[in-house]
């Protein structure tokens, strides 16, 4: 999934980034509201993470703003505030759950897990193309009885795949999906990812199905084989 993760202080975000990440989630992390209001009009998520108490825009009032925009993806409302009044005005302002700072990464993991299946794109913990599977709790690829295990960024470009199969994807796409906002691959990283990937699916006997359509991208095709 694509998550945007809003938190302004340093020493939580960075973990919290990282888990997620491990995790095999693409996360956009931020410390500012006004940062994260921008990002919510360019880019599409499947999952936003806000703490409530931002120096600028706060949390709950960017939830606010992704309700009224008729945004509904799944939001996770991170705070020390932990009264039921507190609860009951973030879940009125859109939230769907409710974590209490300082917060438990484990724990976190789990709403995210538990969140992730109201999302539209939600497809259980395995994503299938004909007798492919890619199963998401692991980051492995499994066929005909052999399994292959991904690195984190394989797992994300063969998930991308998967959820858009025998549709050509452009580099930009590939990109706008893979990697975080404000990094920039190398000029060669989706090349090199790609290759890699087939590598990985050479013993699956499935390296073949990741297309290439010249001028334009990739394509996730199993029935050219």
């Amino acid at each position: 999934m694509r998550i945007l993760l809003v938190e302004d202080d340093p020493k939580q975000l960075k973990p919290l980034h990282i888990a997620l990440s491990h995790a095999g989630h693409k996360v956009d992390g931020v410390s500012e509201g006004e940062t994260a209001q921008w990002l919510l009009s360019q880019r599409e998520y499947d999952l936003l993470i806000l703490d409530w108490m931002l120096p600028d825009i706060s949390g709950l009032h960017l939830c606010q703003q992704y309700r009224r925009a008729g945004k509904t993806a799944p939001v996770l409302m991170l705070t020390a505030k932990d009264t039921v009044l507190d609860k009951v005005t973030g879940l009125d302002a859109g939230a769907d759950d409710y974590l209490v700072k300082p917060t438990d990464i484990m724990e976190l993991l789990a709403r995210v897990r538990a969140l992730s299946r109201r999302s539209p794109l939600w497809l259980g913990e395995t994503l299938q193309l004909e007798d492919l599977q890619l199963h998401l709790d692991s980051l492995t690829v499994e066929r005909s009885g052999s399994t292959v295990s991904l690195s984190s960024r394989e797992f994300q470009l063969l998930e991308y795949f998967l959820r858009h199969p025998r549709q050509v994807l452009t580099r930009d796409q590939i990109e706008q999906a893979l990697w975080e906002w404000g990094t920039e691959p190398e000029s060669n990283a989706i090349t090199v990812l790609v290759r890699k990937l087939r590598q990985r699916l050479q013993p699956l006997r499935a390296a073949d199905w990741i297309e290439t359509v010249y001028g334009m991208g990739y394509r996730l095709n199993p029935t050219h084989v």
